[in-house]
């Protein structure tokens, strides 16, 4: 094998599913991504903002680099992400599993960079997951991985969209693949359609400011209140446009046992979560994606379920959220009250938080549950 060869094979060994080379280029991408960030866009995701001109050439992550191996992992699994029950929020698919991804996928990076240095010790490598800025589904497409759908996801012929993506830069030379230059989707605009926020713009263009999955991770503020009930039942993420998806129906399943639903992720419990502090939560959720949030997003993200699906029970893990430490987490949950009070009463749990409330925004929420629940 040469070691174009040897690296993918070695690639697919570690268990990821798709393994393509591109050359070290200045991706056409970057003008969009400079378009999208001047529309305001990326919201509170101020680290795109911040490193835009690092995107324009992979330099910017690996001096000298000369080539990218660019790696699929799928995370599909046959279960389906149905609506819950009241007291259940919905987490996205790649989330249900034992383990962060991240871990799990810099874990494979850093065994396939030291099998590269096992052939050449002076091969300068590294590997990226996510976080890097290097314009990922721009070179993944370049890599022959997959086209660019409507719903801004890559989508690959096997994979469908079920997949999380990694690349691993090198100064080394080596043979690129073909890129993906047709488009599959045709006519269809499910996702479009589908999505509950109409977060699309235009087909191929999203407005994170209003995804549900922007909504629930990135975004560390009080959510926009026009978008809490349509945000339904999702804790962190979002599926829906995934899900619709006809190429997903076909998409091969996963081989790697880490990312197997964990019940009690799926779904998750959410009267259970106000009843755990911070130490609680960080031993649950450390090594999770329900780390990124911290505890006050996804408590925040968990009372707005509750207020999308008013119960007596859900009142009462509210009544624990408007005194929580977290004014983030208050203001919710005075929100979800709101929303309990024509069927399961409530008022007079605003009203005692009312007196004692310090914060001008969480004292907002009170007045305006107060003033729409009558």
């Amino acid at each position: 094998m040469n070691s174009s060869q040897s690296l993918k094979h070695e690639a697919r060994r570690l268990g990821f599913d798709f393994a393509g080379i591109v050359s070290a280029i200045e991706p056409s991408g970057f003008s969009r991504l400079n378009d999208w960030l001047s529309q305001g866009f990326h919201g509170e995701m101020h680290y795109l903002e911040t490193r835009r001109d690092i995107y324009q050439h992979p330099a910017g992550v690996l001096p000298k680099v000369r080539s990218i191996m660019m790696l699929g992992m799928s995370y599909h699994t046959d279960s389906v992400s149905l609506p819950t029950e009241p007291g259940k929020g919905r987490i996205a698919r790649y989330a249900w599993g034992q383990v962060d991804y991240h871990d799990l996928i810099h874990k494979k990076l850093k065994a396939l960079c030291k099998f590269a240095r096992s052939t050449d010790e002076d091969i300068s490598i590294r590997g990226v997951v996510d976080t890097a800025p290097l314009l990922e589904r721009e070179f993944a497409q370049l890599s022959g991985m997959g086209w660019h759908a409507k719903n801004t996801m890559l989508i690959n012929r096997e994979l469908g969209s079920w997949f999380l993506i990694a690349a691993v830069l090198t100064d080394a030379d080596l043979e690129p693949d073909a890129p993906m230059e047709t488009d599959h989707c045709g006519t269809c605009t499910a996702c479009i359609e589908a999505c509950p926020t109409d977060a699309f713009v235009e087909p191929g263009t999203l407005d994170a400011t209003k995804c549900i999955s922007y909504l629930t991770i990135e975004h560390r503020s009080p959510i926009p209140v026009e978008l809490r009930s349509q945000m339904g039942d999702w804790i962190l993420g979002c599926d829906v446009c995934q899900d619709v998806c006809p190429w997903n129906n076909k998409a091969n399943m996963t081989t790697n046992k880490e990312f197997e639903p964990v019940n009690e992720l799926k779904p998750l419990d959410l009267h259970q979560l106000f009843r755990m502090d911070d130490d609680q939560f960080r031993a649950r959720f450390r090594k999770t994606p329900l780390w990124r949030p911290k505890r006050r997003g996804i408590l925040r993200n968990a009372a707005i379920a509750l207020g999308n699906q008013p119960s007596a029970e859900g009142l009462k893990s509210l009544s624990i959220g408007i005194n929580d430490p977290e004014p983030l987490v208050r203001g919710a949950s005075a929100w979800a009250i709101g929303k309990h009070i024509g069927s399961f009463g409530g008022s007079d749990i605003l009203a005692q938080r009312k007196n004692v409330e310090t914060e001008v925004d969480v004292q907002s929420e009170i007045d305006v549950a107060i003033k729409e629940s009558k």
